[in-house]
């Protein structure tokens, strides 16, 4: 124990809810106190934050690294420098007969923003390897492109989550915040009253929708067509802001020319959504002084989610309701550091401070802060699923970090394939994964609670996570393990173990990038709760609001990009007649790695489901709790039947946090937007029967 009360932050989703860490005596190790002054959560928690702990306690986590000493083998316990002596054989073994190409590094979005920085200058600078890309690529990555390509600038939220309750629409568009960030939800009561208007797009009627003054149920897969048919109705009433269009934006003949073609008699065949709900949708947000639209996972995770997301962003451009106070398009980003994870160099075309590794200038600042040569640095790598299905093949071995592929992504059956095909696979966990158990080595790594460390909230907003309790002995941080492996491959400077030394690096990084940490130090972050980046010295107050003035493009203005309604990639037919789309439940996180090791999380969602419409239920001849077995061209899973009205007929959902044979990822297709490489988890065509 360091300390009696810790004031730290939660270890889960992006809202980054603030919390008090009490140590305690005996196996509990510690406890959740409300922390009611941090202003994103004012004290409330969900059921995972004031859990946390459980996963900290001895029996859950990993205590000692585990090495497969012959092929085939078992995990056995094995000596710290028996386990690094491995991996750096391993991977330096892999580099010198096939290059460094051949070795391949997999991160994560739940990794501060120290072990991302640090982690993508190893790839770069230890292994030379272009290869490294992590899981946020199938979370956020389709609205950062469309962030990019209209705003100059990517950050989840342009404004602080307080401007929500002061707009006065918000358009949802497949988000379930409910279940998803519980805490978040009151800032939707709050709008509602306030008298702003909520309206909910989802295909199924959530615990969200049920908060709304409208709800839209689309067919998953026909968001763009949502949104290019609500833009259509906005040019033909003539609600287009003019003014905005003609004075902050560019572009706009082309995109409005492309909206045109989706007439709402079109748009209904295509969504399944009435044209009177279509035009009630536009005259509550267009009626109101101020609109927000917040996008999630529901149009982004799919083939065409960085056009789908334009579409909105081009909506609000159009209705003038962007760039203004208490207007704007949002993403509501998912993981606990998913916007600072895709900021410092861990995905496979960045670096640090959000540059492109393939400007010039770019190159050699950072090489500059690295002490090596520009040209030295390799080019971009592949994408998160591509570079999961080259393993075992052009990819010979793989160190994973913060990450659970095996029940996270796409196509998981194959993905655990080339896994193990792998000449070698290390990973560090705090638990056994399913993605660890595969591994050659397995290293046991520190958790939130056991280091400090910042992360960067869907806000924008940088945190710090402090350490509250000693690790248990024979665990090591992340930053320990590069530093050690860093020595061990001929790197003996360059990657300290203190995240605020790495912390002072990575704003010298970022300086000038933009995403600009270079004014931010942990002490800021502690007296004032959080720094909104931009913030490029520390005389600069942060950047609350973005775009207020002008956008982050050459002109300052903002780009409408023109797109058209596309089919998904993988359409339903006779053989696969029906739709499969996936999500999460309130009281299990992403792959479940940690929150199905907690007793009272397990309790309230024990399991995977099929839910399902009564229709269907019916026809297929299958009654609530039995078993249904859903089919894809990949593969076939099996859970219990929930029964409900709530989802469309044609409509089934699946939660994703389970393993075995209920693994919704079994299913899911990893077809990819051509721009940002997301894959389309959130459409494909399966069959269902009842399971005798």
């Amino acid at each position: 124990m360091t300390g009696a009360e810790t004031p730290t932050h939660c270890p889960y989703c992006a809202l980054q809810c603030g919390m008090t860490l009490r140590p305690v005596p005996g196996p509990e190790v510690a406890e959740v106190v409300e922390r009611t002054g941090f202003p994103v959560n004012r004290g409330a928690l969900c059921g995972k934050g004031r859990t946390a702990p459980a996963v900290l306690r001895q029996g859950v986590r990993l205590t000692s690294p585990l090495v497969r000493r012959r092929p085939g083998g078992e995990l056995e316990e094995a000596g710290w420098d028996e386990a690094l002596g491995r991996i750096a054989e391993g991977l330096g073994g892999v580099r010198a007969a096939h290059g460094a190409d051949a070795v391949g590094v997999f991160g994560g979005g739940g990794l501060t923003n120290e072990k991302a920085y640090a982690l993508g200058k190893f790839a770069r600078v230890v292994l030379g390897t272009s290869q490294i890309d992590y899981n946020g690529r199938f979370c956020m990555s389709s609205a950062a492109a469309a962030h990019q390509r209209a705003f100059g600038l990517d950050r989840g939220l342009p404004f602080p989550l307080e401007d929500i309750p002061r707009s006065g629409c918000v358009i949802l568009v497949g988000s379930n915040l409910a279940e998803t960030m519980p805490p978040a939800l009151r800032y939707l009561t709050e709008l509602r009253e306030n008298g702003g208007r909520l309206i909910v797009i989802d295909p199924r009627r959530t615990r969200t929708a049920e908060q709304a003054d409208l709800h839209l149920a689309p067919r998953p897969g026909t968001d763009l067509a949502l949104a290019l048919g609500l833009l259509h109705l906005v040019v033909a009433e003539g609600r287009v802001d003019e003014e905005f269009v003609r004075t902050r934006t560019r572009g706009w003949e082309e995109a409005r020319a492309g909206a045109m073609a989706h007439w709402p008699e079109l748009v209904e065949r295509i969504c399944g959504v009435p044209v009177t709900r279509l035009r009630e949708a536009v005259e509550l947000f267009c009626g109101a002084e101020s609109g927000m639209v917040l996008t999630a996972r529901g149009p982004e995770q799919q083939a065409k989610g960085t056009d789908t997301v334009g579409a909105w962003i081009n909506f609000c451009l159009a209705t003038g309701r962007t760039g203004r106070p208490f207007s704007g398009y949002g993403c509501l980003t998912g993981q606990g550091n998913g916007q600072g994870g895709r900021e410092h160099g861990q995905k496979a075309d960045q670096l640090p401070g959000y540059r492109k590794l393939t400007d010039p200038a770019a190159r050699r600042h950072v090489a500059g802060v690295w002490g090596v040569d520009p040209d030295s640095l390799p080019g971009p790598g592949r994408s998160a699923y591509e570079l999961l299905d080259a393993l075992g093949q052009d990819v010979r071995a793989l160190l994973v970090m913060g990450s659970n592929p095996v029940v996270s992504a796409p196509h998981a059956s194959h993905v655990e394939q080339r896994l193990a095909s792998l000449d070698f696979l290390v990973v560090a966990d705090v638990v056994l994964s399913e993605t660890a158990a595969l591994a050659d080595v397995v290293l046991p790594v520190t958790q939130w609670a056991e280091e400090s460390g910042t992360t960067t909230s869907l806000e924008g907003r940088v945190l710090l996570r402090r350490r509250a309790l000693d690790p248990p002995e024979g665990v090591r941080s992340d930053l320990e393990v590069l530093h050690a492996l860093a020595g061990l491959l001929g790197h003996g400077k360059g990657f300290p173990a203190d995240p605020a030394e790495v912390f002072e690096e990575l704003r010298r990084a970022s300086a000038g990038g933009a995403a600009d940490y270079a004014g931010i130090t942990y002490e800021r972050i502690a007296a004032e709760d959080g720094v909104f980046w931009p913030c490029p010295d520390e005389d600069h107050p942060g950047t609350p609001r973005l775009f207020l003035d002008r956008f982050a493009t050459e002109d300052g203005r903002a780009s409408f990009v023109p797109v058209v309604h596309r089919a998904a990639a993988e359409e339903t037919d006779r053989e696969y007649p029906v739709v499969l789309t996936t999500g999460r439940v309130v009281a299990q996180y992403q792959s479940g790695a940690q929150t199905r090791r907690v007793a009272e999380l397990n309790a309230a969602a024990p399991g995977p489901f099929v839910e399902l419409h009564p229709r269907l239920a019916e026809r297929i001849g299958v009654a609530e709790g039995e078993l249904v077995a859903v089919t894809s061209r990949r593969g076939r899973a099996v859970a219990p039947a929930r029964i409900t009205g709530a989802i469309r007929a044609d409509t089934v959902f699946m939660p994703f946090h389970w393993p075995g044979e209920g693994r919704a990822n079994t299913l899911t297709n990893p077809a990819l937007d051509p721009v940002s490489r997301m894959p389309e988890f959130k459409v494909c065509a399966v069959r269902l029967e009842a399971v005798g």
